[in-house]
């Protein structure tokens, strides 16, 4: 038996690995990590790899399965996604034959319903999240009843490369950084921002159409007390909702005033505002002491690229040149 091992790498950072070469041993773990289930199939090589990233509300795995591995699974009561790298994946759920292959990435089961299927030699990673964080990037009345997926598939290509992009930020610039796992700040923004791409990739219960009280309130005011409550809270884990709540209005008001005098979104907004704290740090910072690493990550921005390409966008220069001037 090969081993597994759990630590604490940083605290509230679980980092986990599995290998084994054992359908048994591959079934009991598969079932204390995801949900209870059931594998099986005519195996010669029963090696598997597996290796996951927790903080916080979302956790990434890695999954290498050498042979063909049927399933049987109860639900799993969380969003689960799967960015499909190589092999094959085949949901057989409710007598129907879905077949996933490279470059997909895609639900694996609506989170209140157990899923049957075989993973074909395939490498894979999965991201999961609470189903709760889905609404917090959505106006609550803009669900019919409670907000759920509907669907497995993304709704288009495009949708479906943004949702995989999404899932490689986390895994690989969030979690698989140790400085990152270390701000919650750039955690949860990293969440949300995952949550988010799963509703626009996905088909869901959101209502899209306008609500007339809403539309009335999307005034100037409205509009003067979000951007106050955002300039005051930029530094903490806040979401569309509570600068909603702060402003006095229902999301969808909020949006719309945002859009209506701003030409842009809350969380655009707020975006920006973090990244002139970022720039105001860097104006003040001492570079033998602070890296733009550590501004970036302390206002939420976790992929130095990325962060470098927003700040020179708005200020013609690098975030380099401003903390070394």
């Amino acid at each position: 038996m090969l081993p597994v091992r759990i630590a604490a790498v940083v605290v509230m950072v679980e980092s986990l690995q599995f290998e084994s070469a054992s359908l048994g041993e591959t079934e009991e773990f598969l079932s204390a990590a995801y949900t209870p289930m059931r594998i099986g199939g005519p195996v010669e090589d029963a090696r598997v790899r597996i290796s996951r990233r927790a903080v916080g509300p979302v956790s990434v795995d890695r999954l290498a399965f050498g042979y063909r591995m049927g399933y049987d699974a109860a639900s799993l009561g969380r969003v689960c996604l799967v960015s499909l790298h190589a092999g094959t994946l085949v949901d057989r759920t409710d007598g129907r034959e879905e077949v996933y292959g490279p470059g997909e990435t895609f639900l694996v089961a609506l989170a209140d319903r157990p899923y049957r299927g075989e993973v074909r030699s395939a490498r894979y990673t999965i991201a999961m999240f609470d189903t709760d964080l889905l609404g917090a990037v959505t106006p609550a009345e803009a669900a019919r009843g409670p907000l759920r997926l509907t669907g497995q598939r993304a709704v288009s290509a495009g949708a479906n490369r943004h949702l995989g992009a999404a899932v490689a930020y986390l895994r690989d610039d969030v979690l698989g950084n140790p400085a990152a796992c270390e701000s919650e700040l750039v955690v949860s923004t990293a969440a949300r921002h995952l949550a988010a791409a799963t509703l626009a990739a996905l088909p869901h219960t959101a209502a899209t159409a306008p609500v007339p009280a809403d539309t009335r309130d999307a005034t100037p005011e409205t509009l003067r007390r979000a951007v106050a409550y955002i300039e005051a809270n930029a530094d903490r884990d806040i979401s569309l909702a509570d600068i909603a709540r702060a402003a006095h209005v229902t999301p969808r008001a909020l949006q719309y005033a945002f859009r209506r005098h701003r030409g842009t979104t809350p969380l655009n907004h707020l975006r920006a505002v973090r990244l002139d704290a970022a720039h105001r740090d860097l104006l003040v910072a001492d570079p033998r002491t602070t890296t733009v690493t550590d501004i970036a990550m302390r206002w939420g921005f976790a992929h130095p690229g990325r962060f470098a390409g927003l700040y020179r966008d708005a200020y013609r220069t690098s975030p380099s040149s401003t903390l070394n001037r």
